[in-house]
């Protein structure tokens, strides 16, 4: 009966979002609520779940996505995003340019939520393919693949971060994970598969972009951008791998697993491109805090939703549902890693939204990691490989995707929806074989 009532409240929250429109923060607050009470929890109980939820779930994750905004805004704004942007493609030359946008969708990526990204190097794209004369999903996908592969499966962004906490796993060590698996993934999803869609003639609507081109004078130099840019991936691998190589013991090791905790590595980072993309360009102090401030607002809605999403996790753990299923799926031979991501990859079919689905359904497989042995860093990688499974009408993305490079429904779906598709189960794939060794 209990199974049940989980069913009928995920089946309440797509009719919350999708029929009602209702805000996604709220709609998942109310089914956590109502799943509590009617899983027999007092009201009272039912709230304090909820709040206990909100709180651990938030505790030092508003800090890594408050300074990742605030490093995404400043590489934005200072014209080093556009600066890394031209200078890969320079340096790759013509015959590269796929892979040059690859890394640049990776690196502009790391820091950037998708939305975020997408907007600043759409522009790039257009251009690039104009004075190429290539097909513009040729140029464009290789990024667009980048940009999701790090928003899915990499730390500091808010869906594997938020797992990561939930699941208590190493987020160094799920970054590391995360960048073995994105480079094959990019590569099947980027360059590879855009080769097949050059039968699509599109071109941007005319008076779509307003996004700000820098001119060469105002943007910072290449070396200092992609310095800036790879602060904290760089602390944050390094700590990772000082942590399999050295012992406990280590003063080397301890230095870099403090400034690369994830907190420290971006709060560094923050600090570092206040100097280098701020202070040293000539901008006053108070220049550079509006453009961080300004960065806040933009994740306000992202943190009450995965908030939210820790309030449900946190109910169906208190109300004992998570018992229940761990039963229900002990006698099965499938992989935790493969119901994962089923079940992840059909809640984002359904809901649209990737950090929603993430969420929702890391609370729902939470209860399958103990015990099993599986390596909590490998669960979080699953549940971000399913977010990202067939996006579609449902998500913003598609739309955004559609419109800016000027296509028609069925072909977005021929495109987007199978770039994302690819993305999703090469990360399985590549899950269950990092499996096979960690």
């Amino acid at each position: 009966m209990s199974l049940l009532i989980v069913v009928l409240g995920i089946l309440a929250l797509l009719l919350l979002i999708l029929v009602f429109k209702l805000n996604a923060f709220i709609a998942l607050v109310l089914v956590a609520l109502g799943i509590g009470v009617a899983e027999g929890m007092d009201v009272n109980a039912a709230l304090a779940s909820v709040q206990k939820g909100i709180g651990d779930t938030l505790g030092s994750l508003a800090l890594i996505l408050g300074f990742g905004a605030m490093l995404g805004n400043l590489l934005s704004e200072s014209g080093a995003a556009q600066r890394i942007t031209y200078g890969l493609i320079r340096r790759f030359g013509i015959g590269n340019l796929q892979w040059a946008m690859v890394l640049t969708g990776f690196v502009v990526g790391l820091p950037m939520f998708y939305n975020a990204g997408f907007v600043i190097l759409i522009p790039l794209v257009f251009s690039v393919a104009a004075s190429a004369r290539l097909p513009l999903l040729y140029v464009g996908v290789p990024m667009a693949a980048a940009l999701s592969v790090t928003h899915g499966f990499l730390p500091p962004h808010p869906g594997p971060t938020a797992i990561a906490i939930m699941f208590q796993a190493d987020i160094t060590r799920t970054l590391l994970y995360g960048l073995v698996l994105a480079v094959p993934t990019i590569i099947v999803a980027g360059p590879l598969f855009s080769r097949t869609l050059r039968k699509y003639k599109t071109k941007p609507p005319e008076g779509l972009f307003t996004v700000r081109q820098f001119t060469e004078e105002e943007m910072p130099g290449y070396g200092v951008s992609m310095f800036t840019a790879l602060v904290p991936i760089t602390l944050m691998a390094v700590a990772a791998v000082l942590g399999l190589l050295l012992p406990a013991g280590s003063g080397l090791r301890q230095f870099f697993s403090f400034v690369g905790d994830p907190v420290m590595a971006l709060l560094l980072s923050v600090l570092i491109a206040v100097y280098t993309l701020g202070l040293r360009r000539g901008r006053s102090m108070a220049e550079i805090m509006k453009i961080t401030t300004d960065a806040i607002g933009s994740i306000a809605m992202i943190l009450l939703i995965i908030g939210a999403g820790g309030a449900l996790k946190q109910v169906l753990v208190d109300s004992g549902v998570g018992a229940d299923i761990t039963k229900l799926v002990s006698g099965t031979n499938l992989s935790p890693l493969l119901l994962a991501w089923l079940i992840t990859a059909m809640l984002r079919v359904c809901l649209g939204s990737a950090t929603v689905a993430a969420i929702t359904g890391a609370g729902i497989v939470l209860p399958l990691l103990a015990g099993s042995g599986i390596s909590p860093e490998l669960m979080v990688l699953s549940v971000g490989a399913g977010s990202l499974m067939f996006s579609h009408v449902n998500d913003p993305g598609f739309w955004m995707f559609k419109e800016y490079f000027g296509l028609t429904l069925p072909q977005t779906i021929a495109t987007w929806s199978i770039m994302e598709t690819i993305v999703s189960v090469m990360g399985l794939l590549g899950v269950l074989l990092l499996a096979q060794f960690v």
